[in-house]
């Protein structure tokens, strides 16, 4: 029999698996990176203040020592934006990435280099991060020298790391560790610099992982919803069916019904999405919070579809938000909070506790990972 629910309960209960409650063992960041299947980290500070936000007693200090002992690593991820994965966990987001083999689409060779410079790139990235760390620089003057190419050194040196995103879905790369006192971005190979790297799984191995991680936090969902989430939609399409479909057959999945909607979960929930309670406590969540992340922006169960341009704005920037019972109720910026009157009262004491919250971090600082 399939499980039926109320938006209101599924949100509810996607509060607590964000971990939103503030459990004890949330004060380890891994513990909450691996229940939000990564933790955009685009902005080192809003990372850091992402996990904290969780936390019973807020320790972003908590995620740079986690980098630092790599049991995370920061590399680019989910929509090609960097993120913060549980090293044991990310090998297979990395291959459902590379799977979608997006360099190789006709547009983006005609718009950045061609597959075989691609594969030069990568031949020459491998060779040269085996077993060292290169900043960026470096990096581009040892792939420009190996693939004999110098027009490579504009794409390389993009800002937004057109060309090295191919290379961390490869397995080719992550970031480095930063020197002391030195901010700059470094490459390595997580095969010579992460404890126990696996390689890249195959795909259908690597669905495994991660579309249950995914709905762990943000189901029940369809797998399109999922796809948007992890490439923008850029899955090929028999793949994403046949992944969903595999794990549905494994009873790893089952299908629930919300309000009409068929939808996936992990069957392994099913008990506890039944028993969903309210959850009425406001969070003050930062920039680019996986709460927003995880469904989407386009999600008016979320994000009223008037109020998206307040949460989703130019250049990619996603707003600060008010999260109350599993709904975006408002943004802030510092001691400013702007609620959206549709959504109802949000409780004042809440939204106070929540600002001396965020002072008391700001005071103990973040700072780069």
């Amino acid at each position: 029999m399939t499980l039926s629910m109320r938006w209101d309960d599924v949100l509810a209960w996607r509060c607590r698996q964000q971990l939103l409650h503030r459990p004890a063992e949330a004060a380890d960041p891994v513990v909450v990176v691996r229940a939000l299947a990564g933790v955009q980290a685009q902005v080192a500070s809003s990372a850091e203040l992402a996990v904290a936000a969780r936390q019973e007693v807020a320790d972003p200090a908590s995620v740079r020592a986690a980098v630092r002992d790599r049991r995370l690593v920061k590399t680019w991820a989910a929509r090609g934006t960097l993120h913060l994965l549980d090293v044991e966990q990310a090998p297979a987001h990395l291959a459902l990435l590379a799977a979608a083999r997006t360099w190789e689409k006709g547009s983006w060779q005609k718009t950045y280099v061609t597959a075989g410079q691609m594969q030069k790139i990568a031949e020459a990235a491998h060779e040269a991060l085996d077993g060292a760390v290169l900043t960026r620089e470096q990096l581009t003057e040892a792939i420009v020298e190996h693939a004999g190419d110098a027009s490579l050194a504009e794409h390389l040196g993009s800002g937004w790391g057109v060309l090295l995103k191919p290379l961390a879905w490869q397995g080719v790369l992550v970031y480095g560790p930063s020197g002391d006192g030195d901010n700059r971005v470094t490459f390595t190979r997580p095969d010579t610099f992460l404890p126990g790297w696996t390689g890249l799984p195959e795909p259908g191995d690597a669905a495994g992982v991660v579309i249950p991680a995914y709905l762990g936090a943000y189901g029940p969902a369809s797998a399109e919803t999922f796809d948007q989430w992890l490439c923008r939609g850029a899955s090929k399409k028999a793949a994403l069916r046949g992944w969903f479909a595999r794990l549905l057959a494994d009873g790893v999945l089952a299908e629930v019904d919300v309000e009409g909607e068929r939808l996936f979960a992990r069957a392994g929930d099913l008990e506890s999405l039944a028993a969903a309670e309210p959850f009425s406590d406001v969070r003050l969540l930062p920039a680019f919070d996986q709460f927003v992340l995880g469904p989407g922006t386009a999600d008016e169960r979320i994000v009223p579809k008037d109020r998206r341009p307040a949460v989703s704005r130019a250049a990619g920037w996603i707003s600060p938000v008010v999260a109350y019972r599993g709904r975006v109720a408002g943004v802030w910026d510092g001691e400013d909070v702007t609620l959206f009157e549709e959504r109802g009262p949000v409780p004042a004491a809440g939204i106070a506790a929540e600002l001396r919250r965020l002072s008391a971090v700001r005071l103990s600082g973040t700072g780069a990972i």
